[in-house]
């Protein structure tokens, strides 16, 4: 076992939340707060799908739900951290584009068994590669199309439809949302040892299958990320993802 559940365990992971919240705090990041609230909404919910998690899984209307609660809760976190108005719904495509292809491919090719127990770590993984996709995706694409809004509209004056004039705006700054994926991918074994490969360690296989593990997970990661990121930035560019309303020529 890597770390024992014990008090020790408790009062080093208080430390370190309150040591995140006071850097945060000192160096007026602006996020002290929401680090505290993370840390604490964090340890609920992880207390709670350990007990939950023993009931979804010998259930098959339990593990759907708890996969659509999954989903949900993406959509929801990453739709409201791309525009507060009503258009955050749309974050759902491209979580869904993403994550369903992959998990349906690996169902049929029986990479892996319609088991809870794989199940929903492996959708989890690929759905929160989406989800981080999809919010920096989008976030890049709208703030450049607001600081860049002189550009868009002389696209437009040279005769660029809408979605074209945005594209050509938000797609660089869009696609860097790619970059922390890539990143991983990149330095894997040399960097750092991701979570899946030491879970295996930890769990008696092999080098060979934690690693064999690890680059599935890192490559499907890959697919799902690059997909979510192309259909965040189509919607941005035909303005269905936005922050402001948009006028009747441009919603056209």
């Amino acid at each position: 076992m890597l770390l024992p559940v014990n008090i020790t365990l408790g009062i080093v992971l208080v430390v370190l939340l309150i040591a995140a919240v006071a850097v945060a705090a000192l160096a007026r990041l602006g996020h002290a707060r929401a680090i505290a609230v993370a840390g604490l909404r964090a340890a609920a919910q992880l207390a709670a799908v350990s007990y939950l998690i023993g009931w979804v899984v010998h259930a098959l209307s339990w593990l759907l739900g708890f996969l659509v609660l999954m989903f949900a809760v993406a959509v929801r976190t990453a739709g409201r951290r791309i525009t507060r108005n009503r258009s955050w719904w749309w974050a759902a495509a491209p979580i869904a584009v993403g994550v369903v292809p992959v998990v349906g491919l690996l169902l049929l090719t029986g990479l892996v068994p319609p088991r809870g127990l794989v199940l929903i770590p492996v959708t989890g993984i690929l759905i929160g590669g989406a989800l981080t996709a999809t919010v920096l995706g989008g976030r890049r694409a709208l703030d450049e199309l607001e600081t860049r809004h002189g550009e868009f509209e002389a696209g437009l004056a040279l005769g660029l439809p809408d979605r074209d004039a945005r594209m050509e705006v938000a797609r660089p700054a869009a696609s860097d949302a790619l970059l922390p994926g890539l990143d991983q991918t990149r330095t894997v074994g040399l960097v750092t040892l991701p979570g899946a490969f030491v879970g295996m360690l930890l769990g008696g296989a092999s080098p060979v299958q934690a690693g064999a593990v690890q680059l599935f997970v890192l490559v499907a990661l890959l697919a799902v990320q690059a997909t979510a990121c192309a259909v965040v930035l189509e919607l941005v560019a035909r303005g269905r993802l936005h922050r402001v309303p948009l006028t009747a020529a441009e919603g056209e």
